[in-house]
């Protein structure tokens, strides 16, 4: 039997009762309709990035979306030209496509494994880009009308690792339900709409900026980006290698908090803040995380099986026949500790399916998520 540990980067996580591979979009949204006429519970899965699935498995059906196609719908005469990848492309194949095809925009977004269908629904970023920054439309199957419905960049509601699809998960949706693990609104397809050069998008993150010489809010060659961009992410242990411990993970584990300006300003005075939308103020989990005392390569026991990476601490990672039981006893050893010590409860980013991951303080009063 196929067990979650096998299709999943952390490689944890007990038997799936039944896995289809859909190689259409017929074929996927038949098995959804199905798995929903039946009651049976349903996991959509991509590439296992950002999952974390519990020992006893997942007793319902796991649809895994096997197409990976990319189109160039349109090349403006302005120089605008607009791709669309189906949801189970392989998100670095897409990002390197556009690089070698001189499609602005992706670049800095190398190297994060999943599928294309997953980006959107987390709202994906790294080094100063973000995938709302250049998606134009994505097209779902809406489990509640049944019916294939798109949504146009202003409808998705992007927010920090957040947006109106991922939002149905936690019960705000437009009908109130809650759909779990898998959204009410499942991708099939997603268009970006960039422009056509050889140069990057102005860099927007200070380590990418110093890795490629340049100053912030300068362009660099797309592949240039690229190739710095891949360096710093496999010196983190961000790039997937099954011979290496450090990418056995599900990549940055935890978000980085959004505060309100008096949690800000009870920080330490050398917390990193950053300007953050509707007024917040964002600080870095990692900064939390070893300001609490966890360095990396921290684990809960000396034969643990689990460890913080030992290139970055916000991975959480699998040093080989780990339980999902040993990543959640870390995770909340990690959480407990920065709520003692800030009294700020880290958020994790996986999706996780049979475990919970909950926090509370030192005197056992819970910790508001920020």
């Amino acid at each position: 039997m196929t067990t979650l540990a096998d299709l999943t980067t952390l490689r944890v996580g007990g038997p799936a009762r039944n896995v289809v591979e859909a190689r259409s979009e017929r074929d996927l949204i038949d098995a959804v309709r199905e798995a929903d006429a039946t009651g049976t519970p349903l996991l959509m899965l991509g590439g296992g990035s950002n999952l974390l699935v519990g020992d006893q498995g997942f007793d319902g059906v796991v649809v895994r979306d096997a197409r990976s196609e990319i189109s160039l719908q349109n090349d403006g005469a302005c120089g605008g030209v607009s791709i669309t990848a189906t949801a189970g492309t392989p998100w670095d194949h897409l990002v390197e496509t556009a690089v070698a095809e001189d499609w602005m925009g992706l670049e800095a977004l190398s190297g994060i494994p999943g599928s294309t269908g997953a980006t959107p629904v987390q709202n994906v970023g790294a080094y100063g880009q973000e995938v709302g920054d250049t998606i134009a439309l994505v097209r779902t199957w809406d489990r509640t009308e049944e019916r294939v419905r798109s949504f146009p960049l202003v409808a998705l509601q992007f927010g920090y690792r957040d947006s109106l699809l991922k939002r149905s998960m936690r019960g705000e949706a437009p009908d109130g339900g809650v759909w779990h693990p898998t959204p009410r609104y499942i991708v099939l397809d997603v268009t970006f709409h960039t422009r056509m050069a050889t140069l990057s998008a102005p860099i927007r993150y200070a380590q990418l900026a110093a890795a490629l010489d340049v100053a912030e809010g300068e362009r660099a060659p797309l592949t240039e980006v690229r190739e710095a961009v891949l360096a710093l992410r496999r010196s983190k242990g961000m790039v997937l290698d099954s011979g290496d411990h450090d990418t056995w993970s599900a990549g940055s584990f935890f978000t980085n908090p959004l505060l309100d300006e008096a949690s800000a300003a009870a920080l330490p005075q050398d917390a990193p803040r950053y300007a953050a939308a509707g007024g917040k103020v964002k600080t870095s989990a990692a900064w939390l995380i070893e300001h609490a005392g966890f360095s990396r390569g921290f684990a809960v026991a000396a034969d643990a099986r689990a460890s913080l990476s030992t290139k970055h601490t916000l991975a959480l990672t699998n040093r080989g026949g780990a339980t999902a039981a040993d990543v959640v006893a870390l995770a909340r050893a990690v959480q407990a500790g920065v709520a003692e010590r800030f009294g700020i409860a880290l958020v994790p980013e996986p999706v996780t399916v049979g475990v919970t991951l909950e926090v509370s303080g030192s005197h056992g009063r819970s910790v508001p998520r920020v």
